[in-house]
């Protein structure tokens, strides 16, 4: 039988674990991301959206949180650092619309109390709504614990990408509404899955990937996120463990499977035996990024394809490959080896030669594209890249950026399900893309037929 992660059997786990030979890293304020949004202290616009602050909450994060605002001249809360959508125009990719903040069209601040995320892992729920899920999330940098949550889920039904994303009024109680609003608090988005918020044990919980699967009579969805443990310098975070959480009412709520937790490796002490077995390979897939096998190959039509890096924003990609009812099931799971060997269990990877891509590799996406006939899969941390590729496994090509180095310095690149490139004969992509200096989300357009070399 499947247990729920208790908050009891999550702190003795991540206790255990801090205390290992990897938890080297110098953690930042506890609880939170250690990002700038409200450490900064500065406003975004003069024109911030200044509708109803929502509620407080209770975050469940302690210690330092950074500085706690101020108050302007006239009165208007600290709602993080926002600016108007930096213009981008390349020689293929453009910037269309915020996503999130008080300043995108879906004022997310006076909605649902978002003033500033990032990510936004898309994914279809099977019923043609699209899911996004966001990272460390703050409301009004004045509130009590700034209004943070480790992670908050938008829903869209919007379908035309080109004028930005819509997303609609959150309801309590509706699982299709715009977000997760709990009863008596209308205008606030609610975290998904917990964090003890312990600076060196679990600061956040953060997803990194999402897919949804028939399950039943309907469809179940799937979020793979990572426990974070301690920021280090730019790029650099030591994880305790990455799971798989799922839902069976469309994101309202999240279980956490403890049968799919993989501890970050190595580790110099024993654990409990009521804990996962220790496997050093499960510290390639700390990060990760789902795709469905594309359908006209009859082998890959028939898997799920997961591609998993190590904490951090310097390590290969690895991949894996499961059925779709499988899951859960760790041990069902395929692993690439190299070519040599093919796919093997997972304690027989070997350490280079199963790289599907060299380092560095970062926070990324893949999908199939029906234009290119091949996978596409975007990282990238300062400007945006793509490769490309005709099997999960490779060959991949060599990054081409979509978006420029040094130029709007974004990151966290993901593909929206919706996108033309991804649904037939159309060379549209649009991708969800995170800007560190404005703590929000934007929407970017690339066309695909003008990229140099593709």
């Amino acid at each position: 039988m499947r247990r729920r992660l208790t908050r009891t059997a999550r702190l003795a786990m991540v206790g255990t674990v801090a205390v290992s030979a990897c938890a080297l890293a110098t953690g930042h304020g506890a609880g939170v991301a250690g990002a700038a949004p409200c450490g900064n202290g500065g406003f975004g616009s003069s024109v911030p959206d200044t509708g109803s602050l929502g509620s407080s909450g209770s975050l469940g994060s302690s210690g330092s949180l950074g500085s706690s605002g101020s108050l302007g001249s006239s009165g208007i809360p600290n709602i993080g650092p926002q600016g108007p959508l930096p213009p981008y125009f390349g020689v293929s990719t453009r910037s269309v619309a915020w996503v999130t903040g008080p300043l995108s069209a879906n004022r997310t601040f006076s909605r649902f109390t978002i003033s500033g995320t990032d990510l936004g892992v898309s994914w279809d729920n099977g019923n043609g709504q699209t899911l996004m899920a966001f990272g460390d999330t703050f409301g009004n940098c004045n509130a009590l614990g700034q209004q943070w949550r480790h992670n908050v889920l938008l829903r869209t039904d919007d379908h035309r990408l080109s004028d930005g994303i819509q997303i609609p009024d959150g309801v309590a109680g509706d699982p299709t509404s715009g977000t997760v609003i709990a009863p008596g608090e209308p205008n606030f988005a609610q975290e998904l899955i917990p964090s003890l918020g312990i600076s060196a044990i679990e600061v956040t919980t953060i997803p990194t990937a999402a897919i949804s699967l028939p399950w039943g009579a309907g469809h179940r969805q799937f979020i793979n996120y990572m426990s974070v443990r301690s920021w280090g310098s730019a790029g650099n975070w030591v994880t305790n463990f990455s799971a798989i959480a799922h839902s069976d009412d469309n994101g309202q709520t999240w279980q956490t499977d403890q049968d799919t937790i993989r501890i970050n490796s190595p580790i110099s002490l024993a654990l409990p035996a009521a804990l996962p077995t220790v496997e050093y390979n499960n510290g390639k897939f700390q990060q990760n990024a789902y795709v469905r096998g594309r359908p006209d190959d009859a082998d890959e039509k028939d898997y799920i394809y997961q591609f998993g890096t190590p904490n951090g924003r310097f390590g290969a990609a690895f991949l894996a490959r499961f059925r779709p009812t499988d899951i859960l099931d760790l041990d069902q799971y395929e692993y690439w080896g190299g070519s040599a060997l093919g796919w093997v269990a997972l304690a027989d990877m070997p350490d280079v030669q199963s790289q599907v891509v060299p380092q560095p590799v970062t926070e990324l996406s893949v999908a199939w594209s029906p234009y290119l006939d091949k996978y596409v899969m975007l990282d990238g941390d300062n400007g945006i890249r793509m490769r490309t590729a005709e099997h999960p496994q490779g060959p991949w090509s060599a990054p081409r950026y979509l978006v420029a180095p040094n130029t709007i310095v974004v990151y966290g690149p993901m593909m929206l399900p919706d996108s033309p490139a991804l649904q037939g004969d159309s060379p549209e992509l649009y991708f969800n893309a995170s800007r560190w200096s404005d703590y929000n989300v934007m929407l970017l357009r690339t066309d695909l037929s003008r990229v140099p070399g593709l």
